[in-house]
């Protein structure tokens, strides 16, 4: 009896243990088949493959330090008139704006009043069409007919001047042959005297050294500059109070000339890479505009509490930025171009990650 118990015994041993050998296979099987189906499942789950670019950025505060230089001459409670606009260039001593002489809208109104004496008088007299004064009279009409044109006020004030010589030569031509010449030569020269006082009056301000012009003028340009990097601090910058984003105010007694070659943004950060930055490095910097341009930390401050003053030299972008003193903008410390894979078309095995790539219904296997 104990030897046929025995063998039953050991016959049940072996029979579990043979049922578990099955029940393992079955599972390495099913997962097998499982990992199969999951790296050539389709067509569900198939993804198209695109260019990208991954970033590595962070955005921060900025402070717009420029190379700039203040003008501005003794009459300028008089008021102002623009020669160069906003935003247009100069080379060094060429007039930029000039300030009104005293007295002038007054002598403006004379020279007005006898424009129209003179006008009156040549059209009463018919002996005044020669073709010089024809020529004069064509000049005169392509000048009114193209100023209908123009926007510009600096553009605007100088043809107004040129439709003003070309009325005075016509003056002086029927001055000189016609019989009325010597009412009209008395109007011509008072004319000349008044717009003598007009022009000895009048203040022009010239360029005092190349670049950008601009009238918004903030008063920082002598103490944001770039002579003074090693001076500035958070706490300096902060004790300006500037609002981020808010445009710089047009000016109404001096304009400035701005280095257009190169500017400057100052920001603090306590960011992983600012700390392992150095000087020299190339990095990328995203205005508000959305382009992207090349920009040099040329200096590191250390800043209390871990964070670290980044001066960054920009070449690029230089009239987007006339406008702002503090700015938001994006620190792009790496950029790289490659596919972009969705995560949902990675597939992990045994800690492995795998993309099936299908090309022309040929499956291939890339492991990460």
């Amino acid at each position: 009896m104990k030897e046929k118990s025995k063998k039953v015994g050991k016959k049940t041993s072996v029979e579990k243990k043979k049922i578990i050998v099955y029940i393992t296979l079955i599972a390495i099987m099913l997962y097998i088949a499982y990992a199969i189906y999951l790296l050539i499942k389709q067509p569900t789950d198939i993804f198209t493959i695109e260019e990208g670019k991954l970033y590595q950025e962070e955005t921060d505060i900025g402070y717009v330090i420029r190379n700039e230089k203040v003008v501005k001459g003794e009459h300028y409670k008089n008021g102002m008139m623009q020669i160069k606009s906003e935003g247009e260039r100069a080379a060094k001593d060429e007039n930029i704006f000039r300030y009104y002489s005293t007295n002038e809208e007054s002598l403006k109104k004379k020279i007005e009043e006898l424009d129209g004496k003179i006008q009156e008088v040549m059209l009463n007299d018919t002996s005044l069409f020669n073709s010089d004064m024809k020529l004069l009279e064509n000049q005169i009409d392509e000048k009114v007919a193209d100023i209908n044109q123009i926007k510009d006020s600096a553009k605007l004030a100088e043809y107004k001047k040129q439709i003003n010589n070309l009325v005075t030569k016509k003056a002086q031509i029927a001055g000189d042959s016609s019989p009325k010449g010597s009412y009209l030569n008395q109007l011509i020269e008072e004319r000349k005297g008044y717009e003598s006082k007009l022009n000895s009056g009048a203040e022009y301000v010239k360029a005092p050294v190349s670049g950008i012009v601009s009238y918004k003028v903030d008063g920082l340009e002598e103490v944001l500059t770039p002579d003074n990097f090693s001076s500035l601090s958070k706490e300096y910058l902060e004790s300006l109070e500037l609002k981020t984003g808010k445009l710089v105010a047009t000016n109404e007694e001096c304009g400035k000339v701005i280095d257009n070659f190169s500017c400057y943004i100052v920001t603090v950060t306590s960011s992983k890479e600012a700390k392992n930055a150095e000087i020299g490095n190339k990095i990328k910097v995203r205005l508000s505009n959305n382009v992207e341009i090349p920009a040099e930390i040329t200096n590191l401050i250390q800043e209390e509490e871990e964070e670290i003053m980044i001066i960054l030299k920009i070449e690029k972008q230089i009239e987007e930025l006339i406008n702002y003193r503090k700015i938001s903008f994006d620190l792009i410390w790496w950029d790289d171009t490659g596919l972009k894979v969705p995560n949902q078309a990675i597939i992990k095995v045994n800690d492995l990650d795998y993309v099936v790539r299908n090309r022309a219904r040929i499956f291939k296997q890339n492991v990460g």
